[in-house]
């Protein structure tokens, strides 16, 4: 059956109140709370580090600030079980996003809807890498089969990404994988000029950290004629 092809998904991350806000009340179709809160938020070197307290307590925050969009949460590493992803519902997450294969038939079964994550897989991988193997395909397939709705495919080959997308009937959601995903997704902060460094995917369309310190600047002046 030939995959309907609608208008392009939009996803961006929020860690907190304003920010889901924003992103819902821009019309942002769905809202991550990644794992990456690790590396902008909380100043950890890695995903690895986060914890499930840390993925409630933003998922909270960020549940608080949305109307419309669908929110979608990360079990963080080596956290995947029923037990996590029910706590990250309890949260005001709709749904849970999952890195690779495992767990995520016991999360669905459950009756939890599941976004699956292929590719390069931050919570595994040392090191960000283009998986260029056609085994993305079989693995997407696998994930579909076991019932996730969406996957997130991360730095895929461009070319096996599009076939991945032709393939499968769930929606496929690309970051640094190509325009020819169902959808694409991004870290809010990189694309709003807040991190020190982003990927060369990620178009940087303000540069907020630039306003903001000098906003700052000018409090300081302020108060020191």
């Amino acid at each position: 059956m030939e995959k309907v092809k609608p208008r392009k998904i939009s996803m961006l991350t929020a860690y907190d109140y304003p920010f889901a806000k924003i992103l819902d009340e821009a019309g942002v179709d769905i809202i991550l709370v990644g794992d990456s809160l690790g590396n902008v938020v909380l100043g950890y070197k890695d995903t690895r580090s986060v914890t499930m307290d840390d993925m409630v307590h933003h998922t909270k925050a960020v549940a608080r600030g949305v109307e419309r969009a669908l929110v979608v949460a990360d079990i963080p590493y080596r956290s995947v079980s029923v037990r996590n992803a029910k706590l990250l519902i309890k949260a005001g997450a709709k749904a849970v996003k999952v890195e690779g294969i495992k767990g995520v038939k016991r999360i669905v079964k459950a009756g939890i809807p599941v976004m699956g994550h292929l590719g390069y897989l931050p919570q595994t991988m040392r090191k960000p890498k283009i998986k260029r193997s056609a085994s993305v395909i079989k693995q997407a397939k696998e994930l579909e089969a076991a019932g996730v709705f969406a996957i997130v495919l991360e730095m895929v080959d461009p070319k096996i990404a599009k076939e991945v997308t032709k393939t499968v009937n769930a929606p496929t959601i690309g970051i640094g994988s190509g325009r020819d995903c169902d959808g694409q997704v991004l870290v809010t902060y990189d694309i709003l000029g807040l991190t020190d460094w982003a990927p060369s995917f990620a178009k940087r369309n303000v540069d907020l950290k630039k306003a903001a310190g000098s906003a700052i600047r000018e409090f300081i002046k302020d108060l020191r004629p």
